[in-house]
């Protein structure tokens, strides 16, 4: 599976309509789809008229719910220890632009699949949570996600996310870490920032 499908995937999710179980990952995921299904309907003419629009709502109302330094620490895996602060600093920022620019082009490709969340499988007071769900496909076997989420400050952020097995950290990883062999972590993070300047431009 592509990684542009993994992250789309990733976070339409939020736009579809869930059912809420008791456990505080899975009622986040229920308040923030009801605000972003809200807000796209609210400001369904203006994207369509300026489709740059959904970088901010994403930005808004999805993104606080991420932890991209975590997500970012283990994707660069041993580079980020070898990093400096301003390289760590500089890589989540384009790294972010980046899920968001992705986000934003696969919206409309994702936006009327259907989301089945599963059972909650969780332990009470447990650091770390999974909330399960699957994609119908027509003519096809569904889909399985799994949403990896942890404490942090005493809020559930998301980190990681598996589809159809497939990590989205792992397949990041994997494409970065050749990048850094090659060029060094200076050129992977220059080159994310010019293809998020590429499609900021395209797209104004």
């Amino acid at each position: 599976m592509k990684i542009h499908i993994v992250v789309a995937v990733l976070l339409i999710s939020f736009l579809n309509p869930l059912w809420a179980e008791d456990s505080t990952p899975q009622k986040l995921v229920v308040e923030t789809s009801e605000k972003v299904i809200a807000k796209l309907k609210e400001e369904q003419a203006t994207i369509k008229e300026h489709p740059e629009k959904i970088y901010s709502l994403v930005e808004d109302l999805v993104l606080p719910h991420f932890d991209f330094e975590r997500t970012s620490r283990w994707v660069l895996g041993k580079y980020w220890l070898r990093a400096t602060d301003e390289q760590k600093q500089r890589f989540v920022v384009e790294f972010k632009h980046l899920l968001v620019r992705t986000y934003a082009k696969s919206l409309n490709e994702f936006v009327d699949k259907k989301f089945n969340y599963l059972p909650f499988r969780g332990k009470e007071g447990a650091a770390n949570a999974t909330v399960r769900m699957e994609v119908d496909e027509p003519g096809g076997f569904p889909i399985p996600i799994n949403y990896k989420l942890h404490l942090k400050a005493g809020s559930w952020k998301l980190y990681d996310v598996e589809v159809d097995g497939i990590s989205l950290v792992a397949n990041y990883r994997t494409s970065f870490s050749k990048e850094i062999r090659k060029k060094g972590l200076d050129r992977l993070i220059e080159k994310l920032a010019k293809g998020n300047q590429k499609s900021e431009s395209a797209s104004s």
